[in-house]
């Protein structure tokens, strides 16, 4: 009994000694947290990853608040302040994988590779000597050994096509632009239209270069596409709203417990006070883009074509950590001009439920009918100039509902999406006839209007499928995803020949959401 005393303290001892050192007599939760952090580290039974146990922690308080509280590791803050912030440090390179090998798509214009003399078809096998075709490395992997600090310079090992022997080249690595706008063209004589993949840093100088190439081209009216936005920047999107306000009109306004409201207002500079406006959105459009989606709607500014957008409407601050990891922590509700949060509902800590919200519009046939969807008369709003009805409580209805075209993929589209068989087919039928269609169609107008997908195209690609056992359910269910399926097609190619503009001039031709903005610009 003497012997189990005396082991007892020496357990209890050490604890005694941590509460000690952190004054226990301060019974704040900080502290008790402080205590059981290293009491686990500290005399926990096996060895225990200090840094991971208190990022579970950070993680596990986070997951009991709002679904869009995060913390991220050091790596992943750096991936996604990259894409936000407008740029990273590397070669220049669009690529993709083909047969493990890795295929340059295109040299980034004026970038580190360009001006060595890299072009469109030319594989890269090995980086600094060692091999990265043929040996089932990794993207990422691929990914880590081609970025690098801005100065620093990487051997390449390159394979062209019609040249036997391989190509050496000498690359030093620079700041590498990523723009946040997909598509910027005239998709009618005096009707412009952007297309805003996210909003970041350099969003605002992107898209105010993009109106004046398209007011220089004749641009009456503009098509602003938000659809798949997810967000980003609140500043870029209050900016690129001002552009079509007049002075003094509200954007939008935040409040919470312990961030006091706060108004952004236009200040009536902006390039587009006049001229219709047709934003489109769907339900994956969110956050920032809904900003611009409400300021549009409730100054009765710009008619809304699409589908319920998401519902976000909560603002996040970020936490900088010093090792780079980060907190992004809800502070506020944001509210559209008539005084609606959009936020939709959600339960604290059951963040599963909200994650499936979009899963559960496609079963209540919210997506494919108007009629599905029922607002809550409490969370009634009203426009500020015309006094249309509105609704808060999550996301934004559109003024013109377009639903949501099953038809138009099917099963067998989506299996061969999701095994990169359509892809591959791009990649390999574009590399082997890239000199050939470059001659035959020197214009993207000549392609648009003139090239149709070759059946040795189709017939290639379902060899291929049938390989990979993804076949059709039955020949019906093949002839509806025929004329789909030559359209991305077409536009995969327009896109690897020119760019994403020239991608979605093609891919609009076949969009019910396109098609609706412009049937009721042509009304107008």
């Amino acid at each position: 009994m003497k012997q189990l005393f005396y082991v007892i303290c020496l357990v209890l001892l050490p604890s005694l000694t941590y509460a000690q050192r952190i004054n226990l007599s301060d019974d704040s939760p900080l502290r008790k947290l402080h205590i059981a952090e290293m009491a686990i580290n500290n005399l926990y039974v096996d060895s225990v990853d200090e840094q991971k146990l208190v990022e579970d922690g950070i993680r596990g308080m986070l997951e009991k608040l709002d679904p869009h509280s995060s913390y991220t590791t050091a790596k992943q803050t750096k991936e996604m302040t990259e894409s936000l912030q407008g740029s990273f440090e590397g070669i220049g390179v669009q690529f993709n994988m083909v047969e493990d090998t890795l295929l340059v798509i295109q040299p980034v214009t004026n970038g580190p590779s360009e001006k060595v003399g890299i072009v469109a078809g030319d594989r890269i096998v090995t980086v600094n000597d060692t091999a990265i075709a043929g040996v089932k490395m990794s993207k990422e992997e691929i990914m880590r050994r081609l970025r690098g600090k801005k100065g620093t310079k990487v051997n390449l090992g390159i394979i062209r096509r019609g040249i036997a022997d391989k190509l050496k080249f000498v690359v030093t690595r620079d700041k590498i632009p990523v723009k946040t706008i997909d598509a910027i063209y005239m998709i009618r004589p005096t009707v412009g239209y952007i297309r805003i993949g996210s909003f970041g840093a350099t969003t605002y100088n992107e898209f105010m270069t993009g109106v004046d190439s398209l007011k220089k081209a004749g641009m009456k009216d503009l098509i602003l596409d938000l659809q798949e936005n997810g967000g980003g920047y609140m500043q870029a999107a209050v900016m690129i709203a001002n552009e079509f306000l007049q002075r003094n009109d509200l954007i939008v306004y935040t409040e919470g417990r312990s961030a006091p409201r706060q108004e952004f207002r236009a200040q009536g500079n902006g390039r587009l006070l006049d001229g219709k406006i047709y934003a489109l959105v769907n339900e994956y459009s969110a956050s920032a883009s809904e900003i611009v989606t409400g300021a549009l709607q409730d100054q009765d500014r710009g008619i809304i074509v699409g589908r319920r957008t998401f519902g976000k409407g909560l603002v996040q601050r970020p936490i900088d950590f010093p090792d780079g990891s980060m907190i992004r922590l809800t502070i506020a509700h944001y509210y559209t001009p008539s005084g609606r949060c959009i936020q939709k509902p959600y339960v604290k800590g059951e963040s599963k439920e909200y994650a499936e919200d979009i899963e559960k519009r496609f079963k209540h046939g919210e997506l494919y009918s108007a009629d599905s969807i029922h607002f809550v008369d409490s969370l009634k709003c009203y426009t500020l100039r015309k006094h249309r009805t509105v609704y808060g409580g999550g996301g934004i209805m559109p003024d013109y509902f377009v639903p949501l075209d099953t038809t138009q993929y099917t099963k067998f589209h989506r299996q061969l999406a999701a095994k990169s068989i359509i892809i591959n087919a791009n990649l390999r039928y574009v590399d082997n006839h890239r000199k050939q269609l470059r001659k035959q169609y020197p214009t993207f107008e000549l392609f648009k209007s003139q090239f149709e997908v070759p059946q040795k195209m189709i017939d290639d690609l379902l060899a291929e499928a049938e390989k990979e056992k993804v076949k059709p359910k039955d020949d019906e269910e093949l002839q509806m995803t025929i004329p789909r399926l030559k359209l991305q097609l077409k536009a995969l190619v327009a896109r690897d020949l020119w760019d994403m503009s020239e991608y979605f001039a093609v891919m609009n031709d076949g969009s019910d959401v396109v098609k609706k903005a412009l049937e009721l610009v042509e009304k107008e």
